[in-house]
């Protein structure tokens, strides 16, 4: 086969350019890539081969670093599955474009998160070229395919062609810059490699001024938790995920008895920002220490897909394939394990360590929620671990279910909530006046999983969730709140002027008008109906590019307000005076903007308050 120049895509080129030039503080973290790139080859063969005795099996699998002074040159080399032609310009020619928009996004954002992205979106391989000007590729495929060679500069492509190599595997040799000479050094060579991949599971060899296996090779995993260091467990962490900060916090178990296993999770510090992709990593899955794959999703429920960690099975068959391994009749009793060693870890923080499951909560209790619809078996469990922003928290911090039950006012039989789109939102609300009044506490629902989750939640312990956007609340239960009574002889003193507010608004989403339980200080708001859909679930499903069937709601005035009072003696004195139909629309529109809603006619809006302003003026002159 000639050879042949092939231009990079588009969003390498880009991404090339980012990690080579904004990453250069960084650049010791080439070595930790290619190390795992050299680990992943081996682990592929080594599966393979249990069932394709055709590639064969090499006296000892290991990754061989090779510093080369007076060519100025690093090897790193691998036993590994190698590549064909076409794996060649698919694992390193292109970049998934999901996976490349979002690195490059948060690249561009914080220079560090390049560092901590730099292995999940699969361009670790590309962070050679911080310390490479030429970049050689070497690889044989243990299925029998040519050699291939792969050489770019890393600008605007790379060569390739056909060539000879003895052994499977692959050498990925770079030609280092002047100004990286440290990285032929052996001392430097071996920091490195014991802070980033002391923990890869096959031996590292240094071929420097003497030979040396650099790493320990020793599964943490398989150990006593008595023997390990905590910074062990945090550097394992690291290596498994390409995170530069140490976890949040951690499990360590042997399971016994009808199933046998090992398991080591982790709960990061940060949310990655592809933890709702559907390619995010899953847990590592070994079997008898041998990595078998880290896509089997069905070892967690996807609601903790932000674990990271190690699962070492003792009875699962050697020669089995990752597509048999999704029904294998283990997996769901290693997943009920699984999550309920999490559930234990998550339960532990919550009561021992508050703050740091405030910070675990800040970072992935979105993902938690969705727990409440799809782990029926746990989700009492989910439930009491549910957090959220309230009337009586301050910035920042979250109340739970039960702690709210246990300080809801005497009297009170419902659990309040809000839903908004951030705290503030829920603050400003008109249907927070009588609350705030009261002293009732409502809870703000700020996620957009929330009101989903409501509905699958239920009561808690026979209370219900009662959002204030919704219903005709009764709060006469409440020692100082209006009673039943005060609240229906304000209905019939203000029968007429609702009648006419209804007739004057019948073209709008208007199906009724009453007067409100809930205000204090504005003059009227919009509720929806107890099953219906409010104003911040119809922003949502727009945003979402849904259908939404608009719902006609409740207008509800306040028999306090100055404005509503006027209203009323104005209709009283002259029911058809013509002011009163633009003040009406010009009192709706204001409810719809109090809610953050849109205004239909923003146009009448403005000609409202003109009117209002003119006969304010004119007022004002005869007096």
């Amino acid at each position: 086969m000639p050879k042949e120049t092939i231009e990079f895509k588009a969003e390498v080129a880009e991404v090339l350019n980012l990690v080579i030039h904004s990453l250069y503080s960084h650049r010791e973290v080439f070595l930790r890539e290619l190390v795992s790139n050299a680990a992943d080859a081996i682990d592929k063969r080594r599966f393979e081969a249990l069932t394709q005795t055709a590639l064969g099996d090499p006296a000892g699998y290991a990754i061989r670093i090779i510093p080369d002074k007076k060519r100025k040159m690093l090897t790193i080399r691998d036993n590994g599955i190698g590549m064909t032609r076409e794996e060649l310009v698919q694992n390193i020619g292109t970049i998934a474009a999901s996976g490349s928009k979002a690195f490059l996004e948060k690249l561009k954002e914080n220079q560090k998160a390049g560092v901590e992205l730099i292995g999940q979106f699969g361009v670790g391989f590309y962070s050679a070229f911080m310390v490479a000007d030429k970049v050689e590729v070497w690889t044989k495929s243990a299925s029998g395919s040519p050699a291939m060679l792969w050489i770019s500069e890393g600008k605007g492509g790379y060569t390739l062609e056909e060539t000879e190599k003895e052994k499977a595997g692959t050498d990925v040799i770079l030609h280092l810059k002047n100004e990286a000479d440290e990285f032929l050094e052996d001392w430097r060579i071996r920091e490195i490699v014991q802070k980033y991949s002391d923990y890869v599971s096959h031996p590292i060899h240094l071929e420097g001024e003497k030979e040396e296996v650099l790493n320990k090779t020793t599964a943490i995993w398989r150990r006593p938790k008595t023997e390990i260091k905590n910074e062990e467990y945090e550097e394992f962490y690291k290596y498994i995920s390409h995170d530069t900060e140490g976890p949040l916090a951690w499990t360590h178990h042997t399971i016994e008895g009808g199933i046998e296993f090992r398991l080591l999770l982790f709960i990061p510090q940060k949310a990655p920002v592809n933890l709702f992709h559907e390619e995010s990593p899953g847990l590592r899955l070994h079997v008898k220490k041998m990595f078998v794959t880290e896509d089997l999703k069905e070892l967690l429920p996807l609601y903790l897909r932000f674990v990271r960690g190690v699962v070492d099975s003792e009875d699962l068959p050697l020669n089995v394939s990752r597509e048999t391994l999704q029904h294998n009749a283990l997996i769901p009793k290693m997943r009920k394990q699984l999550t309920k060693k999490l559930l234990d870890l998550l339960e532990d923080l919550a009561k021992n360590q508050p703050e740091k499951y405030a910070a675990f909560w800040k970072e992935f209790g979105i993902a938690l929620k969705e727990g409440v619809a799809s782990d029926f078996e746990n989700r009492d469990r989910v439930i009491e671990l549910l957090r959220f922003p309230s009337s009586k928290t301050a910035e920042g911090e979250t109340v739970s279910l039960a702690d709210y039950a246990g300080r809801m006012k005497e009297g009170q039989k419902d659990i309040y909530y809000i839903a908004g789109a951030n705290r503030a939102a829920c603050e400003r609300s008109p249907h927070m006046e009588t609350f705030r009044t009261h002293g009732i506490e409502v809870l703000y629902m700020t996620d957009v999983v929330d009101e989903w989750m409501i509905s699958a939640l239920g009561p808690y312990k026979d209370k219900k969730l009662q959002s204030i956007t919704r219903g005709d609340l009764d709060l006469s239960n409440l020692g100082d709140a209006k009673d039943k009574k005060e609240i229906e002889k304000q209905q019939s003193e203000f029968r007429g002027l609702a009648d006419k507010i209804r007739a004057v608004l019948q073209e709008e989403e208007v199906k009724e008008v009453r007067v409100s339980s809930r205000l204090s200080e504005s003059p009227a708001c919009l509720v929806a109906d107890e099953e219906g859909l409010d104003a911040n679930m119809e922003r949502i499903l727009k945003a979402m590019k849904r259908t939404v069937e608009v719902s006609k709601r409740t207008f509800e005035i306040n028999p306090t307000h100055p404005v509503i009072a006027n209203l009323k003696r104005i209709h009283e004195k002259k029911a058809d005076d013509a002011r009163l139909g633009p003040w009406i629309k010009l009192l709706y529109n204001q409810a719809l903007l109090a809610e953050g809603s849109e205004i239909p006619n923003p146009s009448e809006m403005v000609q409202g308050i003109s009117s209002l302003l003119a006969e304010v003026s004119a007022d004002s002159g005869k007096s």
